[in-house]
């Protein structure tokens, strides 16, 4: 059986092993975390412990940790039930503005409010070449209206692992945002490769998710500040203090604060630097014209986002795939269709280049045979297409 050598932790990284027990031992556990009896206390115990340890890896308090089914939901949970909670208190968002290089859970769920909240304007922040936020475009375009705002943007982008500049973006809603400005920061590819505080940021709302952590799938979180509007989005019974009704995943949840204990440590991070940047100077030496998208400014140290010139991604992820190595292009949520990517045409990327683009994420089960992998499928499809070209 073939070997594979799967570098696509930022679409998903493999459970870890500390997570896979947890889940495990909740499952034998059984039992329903909102009954009084011996096994519904013991699945509440699990919930809280693993509350107890999402809180820390984000730098908060237990308390602020509401548990979703993941970051899409938590995202969606943030926008819409901070403008619907808003509303209830009186004191309307009038104004949302979403960057043009979020997650599609983020563009999505802003571009149905905007059609279904009556007086809601809908504004897109720019990206700059190198992939980050234009601040300046922000600022003005902040300052030219009026009303409460709300603002959603990345921590680091999901598919150039470019880390965007919140302090600087603080600063600017601390000086032109006007009284009641709300911040949502999607961290969900930033939590657990860079350091990250909730209060830190300054920010209400904060998402993150568990299978980018090695956690198992189904799972995330928002964070919410005490004074921060919110209304839930599904209604039913009181779990997670009324913010999400419904019975809490126990096995996945428990896995969720296993995995996230495990990546508060960041020790993998300089490994994972060290892999990424042994990987783009051998694909440089491969492939000279190579261009690497997000190179010139800070990014996550397990991504690295890419293109060669004329070898379109499908005929890549195919061959790639063939030959036992896992990659991706674009965001993962794309229902499997390879499609120019949003986030390279909103930095200025030619789309015949962006049809090229390639991504490679490493994590924790990450190896530097992984990368002898990948460089040698690349080097064998290089050799085919120059010999078809001769």
């Amino acid at each position: 059986m073939m070997t594979m050598h799967y570098l696509d932790h930022n679409a998903t990284s493999p459970l870890r092993p500390s997570a896979r027990a947890a889940m495990l031992a909740a499952l034998e556990a059984g039992g329903n975390a909102s009954s009084v009896h011996g096994p519904g206390r013991t699945a509440r115990a699990a919930i809280d412990r693993a509350r107890d340890s999402v809180a820390r890896l984000a730098g908060s308090d237990a308390s602020a940790v509401t548990f979703t089914s993941g970051g899409s939901e938590a995202n969606c949970l943030a926008l819409k039930g901070a403008i619907a909670g808003a509303l209830a208190a009186e004191d309307r968002i009038t104004r949302l503005f979403v960057s043009a290089i979020e997650h599609e859970s983020v563009r999505a769920a802003a571009a149905a409010l905007a059609e279904t909240v009556p007086g809601l304007k809908l504004s897109t922040i720019p990206a700059t070449n190198d992939g980050l936020l234009d601040l300046n475009a922000f600022r003005l375009q902040l300052m030219q209206g009026k009303g409460r705002a709300l603002i959603s943007v990345m921590a680091a982008n999901n598919e150039t692992g470019v880390v965007q500049d919140l302090a600087g973006l603080s600063r600017i809603l601390d000086t032109d945002g006007g009284e009641g400005v709300l911040l949502h920061v999607d961290a969900v590819q930033a939590t657990g490769r860079i350091a990250l505080s909730f209060a830190g940021l300054g920010a209400d709302y904060l998402t993150i998710s568990a299978h980018k952590l090695g956690g198992p799938q189904g799972a995330g979180a928002l964070f919410i500040s005490d004074d921060a509007p919110l209304a839930p989005l599904i209604h039913g019974g009181g779990q997670e203090s009324g913010r999400r009704a419904g019975t809490e995943n126990v096995a996945s949840i428990a896995g969720f604060g296993a995995a996230a204990s495990d990546a508060a440590i960041l020790g993998d991070v300089a490994r994972w630097a060290a892999l990424r940047d042994r990987f783009e100077a051998e694909l440089l030496h491969l492939a000279p014209d190579t261009v690497i998208f997000g190179k010139r400014v800070s990014r996550l140290p397990n991504t690295s986002n890419f293109a060669i010139p004329g070898l379109s991604a499908e005929t890549a992820l195919i061959a790639l795939d063939l030959d036992g190595v896992a990659i991706s292009s674009g965001s993962a949520c794309s229902s499997g269709k390879v499609k120019p990517s949003h986030v390279l045409a909103a930095m200025g990327v030619d789309e015949g280049l962006a049809r090229c683009g390639l991504r490679v994420s490493f994590g924790w089960s990450s190896r530097e045979e992984d990368i002898d992998a990948l460089i040698a499928g690349l080097r064998r499809l290089m050799a085919r297409r120059s010999a078809i070209a001769a």
